[in-house]
């Protein structure tokens, strides 16, 4: 084993690390996130401003991110208080005098909300290099219908984590390689990496038993494992919400870049409306398509089987938290902790001209999330989730909200 072991620690030496910079460090230490194959990294400055400069922010219901950021406070509350939390997030121990005053709120009250986040908290401009332009997009919690059992029209598998996909957090064999993930499995010894999406709809894992549930559309199959979480109305009329239990370690590929490549959609067409209706107007090519993206996703089942969809909370996002819409942000981990407040500036993605600002909270990730400046929005479940998530590709920026000192 500890040929391969060696072998990731030269392949991951061999890439070049995310460079995070906030005011007064010099040598970051980011936290873990998966490693994948990207461009030069961009650095983060945080440039120290006021709230008084803050574009909108007196006008948000500050209120409605309370219970959003204590389900965060609840994860802060069980770590080490001596704990560090990546390049900007300071130790554990430094959000407990927030969360405390945030637990203590009464609930509604606009003004004492946003006079907490005005008390405990200072807000920096992220930036990208020096520029504070961002991309903003939206996901969504899809429904799809299925079976436990393989029968017309149930024939596209949803596979839960194989046990032999190996997670490879190089850290523990050499401190300097802290925060690299790789992940693959172990053939005659060697680590190499595990299959990809061609590969498993192709039938690498059929008929292993790791069919956790069988739905009616492969495209609604491949959205899933774009949007992380999903509601599955099962053919016995009971829901089941299943989640993410893990990704084969290949990086993200856009089937909508590879459409505008193939010059098949503009690039102002393109939405996940868009991409979905040429997935459908073309099924000889459907299956190819989404091939070329080589990352895919694995699934567990969440809450199991219920009556109805009153009783599910949001979907649980990367920090183990359920995802409040319209409140709940997916960030880069590379350079931000879980957790920390966000002011979102950007505009609505149904009105282009009118301005969408909130106070959100990092509270999830994805593998197409990367950078300093980037973040993907939670609209929830239902069709105005969908077609908001599906039309969002804003331009904008963002504060973060970081403990006073």
């Amino acid at each position: 084993m500890r040929g391969w072991i060696l072998a990731l620690i030269v392949l991951v030496e061999a890439c070049a690390p995310v460079t995070v910079l906030p005011p007064g460090t010099s040598t970051p230490t980011p936290e873990s996130k998966p490693l994948a194959a990207r461009p030069p990294a961009q650095k983060l400055a945080l440039k120290k401003t006021t709230f008084n400069s803050i574009t909108g922010w007196s006008g948000d219901r500050h209120d409605q991110a309370i219970g959003t950021f204590l389900r965060s406070c609840a994860r802060f509350a069980k770590m080490p208080a001596d704990l560090p939390l990546g390049a900007i997030g300071g130790v554990a121990g430094d959000w407990a005098v927030p969360c405390k005053a945030a637990a203590a709120l009464p609930t509604g009250n606009t003004e004492l909300a946003r006079s907490f986040f005005e008390a405990h908290f200072q807000p920096y401009l992220a930036t990208a290099d020096g520029r504070p332009e961002g991309l903003f997009t939206g996901y969504f919690e899809i429904e799809l219908k299925g079976s436990w059992l393989r029968k017309e029209p149930y024939t596209t598998p949803i596979y839960e984590r194989p046990p032999e996909l190996v997670d490879a957090n190089l850290g523990d064999f050499n401190a300097d390689l802290k925060g690299k993930r790789l992940s693959g499995k172990v053939v005659a010894g060697r680590f190499v990496p595990f299959d990809d999406r061609a590969a498993i709809e192709a039938g690498a894992l059929a008929g292993r038993g790791l069919e956790m549930i069988w739905v009616d559309s492969p495209i609604d199959a491949f959205f899933l494992h774009v949007q992380g979480s999903g509601r599955v109305v099962m053919d016995d009329g009971s829901i089941v919400r299943i989640g993410f239990a893990a990704r084969n370690g290949h990086g993200y590929r856009s089937i909508g870049r590879e459409l505008i490549t193939r010059g098949a959609l503009s690039a102002e067409r393109v939405s996940m409306q868009s991409i979905k209706a040429w997935l459908q107007d073309n099924p000889e090519e459907a299956a190819a398509l989404m091939a070329t993206n080589p990352s895919y996703i694995f699934f567990r089942v969440i809450d199991g089987a219920l009556k109805s969809l009153g009783q599910q909370q949001g979907p649980i996002g990367a920090q183990g938290v359920p995802l409040t819409p319209g409140r709940s942000l997916a960030v880069d981990r590379g350079y931000f902790p879980l957790g920390i407040p966000i002011w979102l500036d950007t505009t609505d993605p149904l009105d282009p001209g009118a301005p969408l600002r909130r106070l959100v909270i990092a509270q999830d990730t994805g593998s197409a999330i990367k950078g300093p400046v980037r973040g993907d929005l939670f609209w929830g479940f239902g069709a105005e989730a969908a077609t908001r998530a599906g039309l969002m590709k804003q331009p904008g920026h963002y504060f973060l909200l970081l403990p006073r000192k």
